[in-house]
């Protein structure tokens, strides 16, 4: 199909990028789309903001905290954390939403093919010539085929999101003359194609334009945000280890946990080999106390540790107002929206390295004694010293009868599980003095590659291997080595190490799908995980109240407010496709979803 001249009816772009800011002088630079194909194409300027604005479609794990409808992150709808306050995202905790009235299944869609469209339109019709293709010294060696490039994983970024979310998703690449498939909103989709061969399809396309672009760019403050070749790398590596995963691998074919395992390491070949590798962020003083939260809050931008985040969230109050217990007040008031749940707090170690319940040393009321030092960096629980200068005090979440802390509820919010999320909150005055942070929440993270190596390694039988990658994750945090375990017991811990390592950074949500827990024996229902410790349940979401009116005690149960998680397999396993795009294709809708 030819193009349509006007090209802003085929860019349904958001005002994300234009409310998170970018610290790369690239990507500030957007193009007037109301223009015709031949003039933006026909100018070098234009191109390369053309491309700039395929970048606003990236996923960004912040997002949900600037909308109005959530204004929580994506680990609300796991059992690692619920909210005050009801959004959207509990309505997937309920299985409450259809294939008509969800956003998942509405506005989703439709950015993601968009921005799909618009990759396709790009690698169609930028010009050579305009964008000059010469050898060159530095990050414009080969520009133009560079920005294809780019393009093109972008575009595969978008395709792998969508097979997340929807399982059988169309490929909207290139037709059979290679040709980019370029669509208008009113175009029916072409035919959905098993998810696998999708994320196999993703994996492809990083393989063919990964040495099209430098592994890491030189200069960084400049091309910061932009996708570079180890981006490429660690797509393909996700991409390959959620094809090899239960969900997305029924049949159990062992060979793709070996493929997935080799793009990991491919991965750490290449970076190894690269002029400034990437690497687990610590503090001057390799301070394993502060190196996890230190990792996010300090310099979160230029960080050795991120390879690509959506955009940069720069002078923002919106983590902090969002997360921060909400008895602090000043000229803004903190709310403490995101409520992490025990069960994430149960499944930190203890610092020997044992789960609490193995460790016989754990102590229940003084649960926060001796544990992984990645609790404390990343939880706000009772008596957490919080604050700046003359606001520092001690959180105070009590709710004994007539004696309520300051920190556990107010009109606008409060903790319905006695906990409020530290990682990515900057302690800041509430005076005033400070107007905003600078944030960015990775897509990819060098921490993630590892754990994918020890995931792959570990199903694949290699057992052995598999220690080196998840040890290097465990040491930056002090915490013991693992040794000497048989491949089921490895594989639950580093499915925990996952949970924790990368919690609230949209993985949670995939990784108990993509490994199917919820269809395993003891999670199939609320009855049947009962009796497991909290940290091993799915369904239900459990809290902390604190009572001191005659000593502190710590009493554990179900969260008072959102205590239930809703799971009804197979139809939650995805998001059902959009019924309008049902109605245009003819697309069977997912299994479960079926109006």
């Amino acid at each position: 199909m030819k193009l349509n001249k006007n090209i802003i009816l085929y860019m349904a772009l958001f005002g994300a990028a234009a409310a998170a800011g970018s610290c790369s002088d690239y990507l500030d630079k957007e193009v007037d789309l109301t223009l015709q194909a031949d003039v933006v194409f026909g100018d070098y300027d234009m191109t390369r903001g053309f491309l700039a604005n395929c970048y606003t479609y990236l996923p960004d794990a912040f997002g949900d905290f600037a909308d109005p409808n959530s204004r929580m992150c994506k680990d609300c709808m796991t059992d690692n954390a619920v909210s005050f306050w009801r959004g959207y995202t509990q309505t997937v905790m309920d299985d409450a939403y259809n294939a008509s009235n969800h956003w998942y299944a509405t506005t989703f869609w439709a950015s993601r093919t968009a921005g799909i469209r618009a990759c396709n339109q790009f690698i169609k019709n930028a010009n050579p010539a305009v964008v000059g293709n010469a050898e060159r010294s530095g990050d414009d060696n080969h520009l133009y085929d560079r920005f294809i490039a780019e393009a093109r994983v972008l575009r595969a970024i978008l395709t792998f999101d969508m097979v997340t979310w929807f399982g059988d998703v169309p490929i909207i690449g290139d037709d059979e003359a290679g040709v980019p498939i370029v669509l208008t909103p009113s175009d029916a989709l072409p035919p959905r194609t098993a998810a696998a061969d999708v994320l196999q399809w993703v994996a492809d396309e990083c393989e063919k334009y990964k040495n099209d672009l430098p592994f890491r760019y030189t200069n960084e403050q400049e091309n910061w945000g932009r996708i570079n070749g180890a981006a490429a790398y660690a797509l393909k590596s996700r991409a390959l280890l959620y094809k090899a995963s239960p969900l997305y691998n029924p049949q159990g074919d062992a060979s793709r946990w070996t493929e997935a395992a080799k793009a990991a390491v491919d991965f750490i070949n290449a970076n190894n080999a690269c002029w400034n590798p990437y690497r687990l962020y610590t503090t001057a003083d390799n301070n394993v106390l502060e190196n996890y939260y230190d990792c996010f809050i300090t310099n979160p931008v230029h960080n050795n540790e991120y390879i690509l985040s959506r955009s940069v969230w720069k002078g923002q109050t919106y983590i902090e107002d969002y997360n921060t217990p909400c008895g602090f007040t000043g000229r803004r008031s903190a709310v403490g929206y995101m409520n992490p749940s025990q069960n994430l707090v149960d499944a930190y170690e203890t610092i020997a390295g044992l789960p609490i319940d193995k460790d016989p040393t754990y102590d229940e009321q003084n649960p926060y004694a001796n544990r992984d030092p990645r609790l404390e960096q990343t939880i706000i629980h009772h008596r957490t010293h919080w604050g700046v200068g003359d606001e520092a005090r001690d959180v105070n979440v009590n709710n004994d009868d007539g004696e309520v802390g300051v920190d556990y509820a107010r009109g606008n919010g409060g903790t319905c599980t006695g906990y409020y999320l530290k990682k990515y909150t900057t302690n800041i005055p509430w005076d005033g003095t400070v107007t905003g942070t600078d944030k960015a929440c990775p897509i990819f993270r060098y921490t993630e590659i590892l754990l994918n190596a020890a995931e792959a390694y570990n199903e694949a039988g290699q057992t052995g291997e598999a220690y080196k990658y998840v040890n290097q994750v465990r040491a930056r945090v002090g915490m013991p080595d693992y040794k000497d375990m048989d491949q089921a017991t490895l594989r639950e811990r580093i499915q925990n190490e996952r949970r924790i390592e990368l919690c609230f950074e949209d993985h949670r949500y995939f990784d108990v799908r993509r490994w199917k827990l919820f269809d395993q024996t003891q999670n199939r229902d609320r009855a049947s995980e009962s009796s497991l410790p909290r940290y091993k349940q799915l369904r239900t979401i459990y809290g902390v109240s604190i009572r001191e009116n005659t000593g502190t005690t710590f009493n554990y149960g179900v969260n008072e407010k959102f205590p239930y998680y809703t799971f009804n397999s197979p139809k939650n396993y995805f998001v059902p496709i959009p019924f309008t795009e049902i109605q245009k294709t003819g697309y069977t809708q997912t299994p479960g979803w079926e109006m």
